[in-house]
């Protein structure tokens, strides 16, 4: 399958008016548009999946096993996501964890992510600019 997954947390499908001040003003159809757009020369599509409920990210991942990498914004599951980081650690292709502000910079509860460690990289604070950044980085990771 040339498909990217694109996977969002709790709250993101709310974007352009959860805290624009932190988030800023894109939605995720915005997200997803400028995804698709860095990856189409390659031919590949967008799978964008966002949920508010970790098992039902969980049964995405693992529906999606056949997509070339993914894009994983967990949202706050980065702190106790334990079975989300089960399922993206059987994930088999490259993906790449982001963060659309700068997780450091804010509460310390958002200073650790259980899936970072298993991230094939991280983008944090570059606002939606991240998820087109890690398109980027799939683009170089993916050799297929």
């Amino acid at each position: 399958m040339n498909a990217l997954l694109l996977l969002n947390g709790p709250n993101l499908g709310i974007l352009g008016r959860r805290q624009p001040e932190v988030y800023g003003h894109e939605t995720l159809a915005d997200v997803e548009k400028a995804v698709a757009a860095e990856v189409a020369d390659r031919g590949w599509e967008v799978i964008s999946v966002q949920d508010e409920s970790e098992g039902d990210l969980i049964r995405a991942i693992q529906a999606n096993y056949g997509t070339v990498g993914a894009i994983v914004n967990p949202g706050a599951l980065m702190v106790a996501g334990w079975s989300l980081r089960d399922a993206m650690a059987n994930y088999p292709r490259p993906w790449v964890e982001v963060h659309i502000s700068n997780v450091w910079a804010r509460e310390a509860f958002r200073h650790e992510s259980v899936l970072a460690p298993l991230a094939g990289g991280i983008v944090v604070g570059f606002g939606t600019l991240g998820y087109r950044l890690a398109a980027r980085a799939l683009l170089e990771m993916v050799t297929e």
